[in-house]
C-alpha cells in the first residue's frame, strides 16, 4: 500500500510542465479571437458613432427599421425624419445606422 501512494506521488510532480502550455495555448486562442472578433467590432461601432456624430439636417439616412428619410430637425437623443410630403416621424438617433448620400453619389 505505501508502494501505490509513493509512487501516484512520483506522476504528479512529473506533469507539472502541461499546465504551463496550457496557460500559453489559452493565451493564444484569446489572442487569436481579440484580432478576428472584438477588435473589427470595436472598429466598425465607431465608425457608426462618427458616422451618427456627422450626420446634419437635409442628410438622407436609412434607420433600423429600414426607414429611407431626410432628416429635418436634430436634438440631442433624437431626430425629426421626413419620409414623405407632409410626414415626419421622431426616431432614436441610435438608431440610425446608415447615411446615402455616399451611396447615390457613387450611383450617379
Amino acid at each position: 500500500m505505501m508502494k501505490s501512494l509513493i509512487i501516484l506521488e512520483g506522476e504528479t510532480t512529473s506533469s507539472g510542465g502541461g499546465g504551463t502550455m496550457m496557460l500559453l495555448m489559452m493565451a493564444a486562442i484569446f489572442a487569436v479571437m481579440y484580432f478576428f472578433m472584438i477588435r473589427p467590432q470595436q472598429k466598425k461601432q465607431k465608425q457608426i458613432m462618427q458616422m451618427r456624430n456627422s450626420l446634419q439636417k437635409g442628410d438622407k439616412i436609412i434607420t433600423a427599421g429600414g426607414i429611407y428619410g431626410v432628416i429635418i430637425e436634430m436634438k440631442e437623443n433624437y431626430v425629426l425624419v421626413e419620409i414623405d410630403k407632409d410626414v415626419k416621424i421622431r426616431v432614436d438617433r441610435s438608431t440610425i445606422f446608415k447615411d446615402t448620400s455616399d451611396i447615390q453619389s457613387l450611383q450617379k
